[in-house]
């Protein structure tokens, strides 16, 4: 059964549009081995948990480092609540915390 990967907002989906075009590649190729297998079964370096239902993807090219923070939903939905190009090695917490935040809102309205 095939996995359905959507955006929280068009703004994210737009968002990934503006990425250079090698780094919106890999993480589309991404999303695709995502949709066909799920990611459970694709991990690190491409899928990292994030904990507590958290995860993202982690699109790297000669252009930068491109990040999507996404939650599964039942029926096997994955939803893409944030994205942004890595300016640091560390994740910012502020990404972190607006995924957390949007994850709970699409918690509950499931």
């Amino acid at each position: 059964m095939k996995w359905t990967v959507e955006f929280y907002s068009i703004k994210i989906e737009n968002e990934i549009i503006k990425w250079p075009k090698h780094l919106q590649a890999k993480f589309l190729k991404i999303v695709e081995l995502i949709e066909i297998v799920g990611p459970c079964d694709i991990g690190m370096p491409h899928i990292k948990s994030l904990k507590q239902g958290l995860f993202e993807i982690r699109a790297k090219s000669d252009e930068g480092i491109g990040r999507a923070m996404f939650c599964v939903q039942s029926g096997r939905l994955i939803i893409i609540l944030s994205s942004f190009i890595k300016k640091t090695q560390k994740t910012p917490d502020s990404e972190i915390e607006i995924a957390r935040k949007r994850m709970k809102e699409v918690k509950n309205y499931e």
